[in-house]
């Protein structure tokens, strides 16, 4: 049976049909692991029970058929995500030795659902940029292009589902952190609205501004996955604003005919125009025609936005860094040894490139008349972008997620559109648009993200046109050199 590229219905389809076990596929993304990730480093440890939790579902199995939606599927968790029994360090050497005693309600949601904790993910250190680069692991590599970054900070989550490390993999994202892979990697990255999912045994960044979400190979899977994500938690007040939504099933809203009657703003001013940005517009412009074809219609929206100045002046992550952070840290088993962001930078337990940022942040505080600024800056634009998509009337709105390629290694990565839905809290999906042309290091070429981007709560809208858009595009291309 061919695994490449394979998705959950067709796992559970050979599952059915006798021609595979859960213990198999396991055997399957652990010897892919085994091959190909010395080259990238996109998983820091995988789950030493894996293998025993396949074998116990395919006992169930047996006796009882699928133990739920996701029975058996593997999965990627990025390694901010807390995972009982299993090491969760945010990437820092600061936290190594840390076992919670329980797992984050969004991985305690998936594992009701029947999923298998493989694998935890490399991330850019305590998520605070986007190439990917830890202390513990190092600099995750682009499998698509071995002189690029997998973008991030979720890019350990999103270089092992495009090297096909697992079926589903979850990330977080504070300003560009589920998209920015999902665009580097040729995969799809649903950034859910704030409240949607949990933060709960999530190291934070900005609980402003922090949510987690699924990457992914087809929308699909990546609906699946947030489907069982999503739901309240009495620990995040910020699911309450879900609570009479969560029974909605987003899988009903997997249409193909989904881009029929929507109509879809396309923000012009967040294409580039000059040399560097030729092929991501290419590819981005290539994939609203796809919409058009689908049924959408398509307008342009002249409004002007400076995601720059979003990040430098309306964002706070940065302002709520050291106080959230210092807040999880405190609640951590007394064993471990730095309980505030002092500590852990005085420690020099860190990588290099994350030092500035967070000596910035002990600068910074969420008790403060600048970030009161900054936050009444952030309902502006939230008011700005709701009144924006009703003056054009439109479903959406579309863009790159990157007005350029995805950085190469030693570099920062320039002009991403993500913070828009980050700073405002909005529900966006990254999904793949094309590849820039071929050069000698990426055989496919670059991959390019195209960000959708709607109302609060609007993901059952995104999910159709992502959907739609997905069956005529068929954009999915595995990396060269790593197939089966």
């Amino acid at each position: 049976m061919k695994l490449n590229e394979l998705t959950i219905r067709a796992f559970h389809k050979a599952l059915n049909d006798g021609e595979i076990t859960a213990l198999e596929l396991v055997d399957y993304y652990l010897g892919r692991i085994e091959a190909y990730d010395h080259g990238l480093k996109a998983v820091i440890l995988t789950n030493p029970d894996a293998r025993r939790e396949a074998e116990k579902l395919d006992r169930y199995f047996k006796e009882n058929g699928l133990m739920g939606p996701l029975h058996g599927v593997p999965v990627l968790v990025k390694d901010n995500v807390e995972t009982q029994g299993i090491e969760t360090t945010a990437g820092s050497l600061s936290l190594k030795g840390f076992v919670p005693d329980q797992d984050a309600p969004i991985v305690k949601r998936l594992k009701q659902a029947g999923a298998i904790v493989l694998a935890k993910s490399n991330l850019h250190e305590f998520a605070i940029w986007g190439e990917t680069i830890s202390s513990i692991l190092g600099q995750t590599v682009n499998p698509y292009d071995s002189i690029r970054t997998p973008g991030g900070s979720s890019g350990g989550t999103g270089a092992g589902m495009a090297a096909d490390f697992a079926l589903i993999g979850i990330g977080t994202d504070t300003i560009n952190s589920v998209r920015s892979p999902a665009s580097a990697n040729n995969l799809v990255g649903i950034r859910p609205t704030i409240g949607v999912v949990s933060r709960t045994g999530i190291v934070p960044y900005s609980l402003t501004q922090d949510t987690a979400g699924p990457l992914a190979r087809t929308v699909e899977d990546a609906v699946l996955c947030l489907e069982f994500m999503k739901g309240y938690d009495l620990e995040d007040a910020s699911t309450a604003w879900f609570y009479d939504k969560q029974k909605q099933s987003y899988l009903e809203h997997l249409n193909k005919e989904g881009l029929k009657g929507k109509k879809i703003g396309v923000l012009s001013n967040l294409f580039g125009t000059d040399a560097i940005h030729e092929d991501t517009t290419n590819a981005v412009k290539t994939a609203v025609e796809h919409m058009r074809e689908g049924g959408a219609e398509i307008v342009d929206v002249s409004e002007v936005f400076d995601t720059g100045a979003l990040v430098q002046d309306v964002s706070v992550h940065l302002h709520d860094f050291k106080d959230h952070l210092d807040a999880y840290l405190k609640k951590l088993p007394s064993e471990m040894p730095y309980r505030t962001m002092q500590a852990i930078v005085d420690s020099g337990q860190h990588h290099p490139g994350v030092k500035v940022n967070m000596e910035t942040a002990l600068g910074l505080s969420t008790d403060t008349d600048l970030y009161r600024i900054r936050l009444e800056k952030r309902a502006l634009l939230q008011n700005r972008l709701m009144k924006i998509m009703a003056d054009y009337n439109v479903d959406a709105l579309v863009y790159p997620h990157q007005k350029q390629l995805v950085c190469e290694i030693g570099g920062s990565q320039n002009e991403r559109n993500g913070v828009l839905a980050s700073v405002t809290g909005f529900p966006s999906i990254c999904v793949p648009a094309g590849f820039s042309k071929v050069t000698e290091t990426a055989p496919l070429g670059v991959p390019i993200g195209m960000e959708i981007m709607g109302r609060p709560f609007s993901e059952p809208v995104l999910i159709e046109i992502a959907y739609g858009y997905e069956q005529l595009a068929k954009v999915r291309k595995s990396p060269v050199g790593i197939r089966e």
